[in-house]
């Protein structure tokens, strides 16, 4: 499995499209999606991610670590850490407040919104994706305030724009299973904005995903996260990057600001906080599951890492499976 699957994975990406906006203009909304616009969707997870695909006319966005910038039909805007943002096709308006915008629930979940002041028509949906722990992540973590791209252009863009449609006609008309789709294309849909953010990276950027796109770190990576248990050292996998120790480890320092020990220790112990989640093991178990010597050994890094004890934060997530 290569490295970005593989992280997608342990963060339990789970998509969901919540809103689906017509808006006249002028017109401005400020806010971010907080669990309980989106309610039991959102699950136990704890982080969302939000995204808007302009349907129909156009949009301005900005935020506070974001000057403004004007959005087309056909492009996806996605931000991957959630902040306050304003949209609308004026941003030097006041922003609408909730008593004046029209929410219409709908039977499968989804919520419709109008609003504005009767002009040019814009259509937008609305969605998100829940994940886990977004400080934890080297991907997400990596990720900036907002990543766009325009889903016209591309491989992907048939699919992205046709299967929107065709899924925002399929829930508009009450079809059973057209949640189901959009939040299956939700998922797909980030992973496609990952890759063409990774993509358009410059040269000589740095961090996880500057080390994805490096072919000989990008399968050092895929070794650690195919086997994380392995007795992985700098020598075996520079040999397998066919580098030299010493230039393996200058390359991956440089470009993952961490050592390849390093992250690889890191990695262990994310693979093991999702084994204390979802796995019927042992501490003990799961500390050789992940190649880590002993349990007192694995206790004292993962408590180093997470801040509390691996005892500890199984009982918290059982509390929090339970009341679920």
């Amino acid at each position: 499995m290569d490295a970005l699957s593989d992280i997608l994975r342990l963060v339990r990406l789970a998509g969901g499209v919540y809103l689906q906006a017509e808006f006249t203009a002028p017109w401005c909304l400020e806010g971010k999606l907080r669990p309980h616009h989106i309610g039991p969707m959102l699950h136990s997870s704890e982080h969302v991610i939000i995204y808007h695909y302009i349907l129909d006319g156009s949009v301005w966005l900005t935020a506070e670590s974001l000057p403004p910038e004007r959005f087309e039909a056909g492009q996806v805007i996605i931000m991957p850490h959630n902040d306050l943002h304003r949209i609308g096709s004026d941003l030097g308006i006041r922003p609408g407040s909730k008593s004046e915008v029209v929410e219409t629930p709908h039977r499968l979940g989804l919520t419709k919104l109008e609003y504005g002041g009767g002009g040019a028509p814009t259509k937008l949906i609305c969605g998100y994706l829940g994940c886990d722990k977004l400080e934890a992540s080297p991907l997400l973590s990596a990720l900036p305030p907002m990543i766009s791209f325009d889903a016209r252009e591309g491989e992907a863009s048939d699919w992205i724009r046709t299967s929107f449609r065709f899924a925002a006609e399929e829930v508009a008309n009450g079809k059973p299973g057209g949640d189901a789709i959009l939040a299956r294309i939700s998922e797909l849909l980030f992973v496609e904005a990952v890759r063409r953010y990774a993509a358009s990276l410059p040269s000589d950027e740095i961090g996880w995903l500057a080390g994805l796109r490096d072919t000989q770190l990008a399968k050092a990576l895929a070794l650690m996260h195919a086997d994380c248990a392995h007795p992985w050292t700098v020598e075996k996998l520079a040999g397998e990057c066919a580098m030299s120790r010493s230039a393996f480890a200058d390359k991956f320092s440089r470009i993952m600001r961490v050592t390849p020990m390093q992250y690889l220790r890191n990695w262990r112990l994310q693979v093991a906080d999702q084994r204390l989640r979802d796995e019927d093991l042992t501490i003990a178990q799961v500390a050789e599951g992940i190649g880590f010597g002993s349990e007192a050994a694995f206790s004292r890094a993962y408590k180093r890492h997470f801040g509390t004890a691996p005892a500890t934060r199984r009982k918290s997530m059982a509390t929090i499976a339970d009341s679920d």
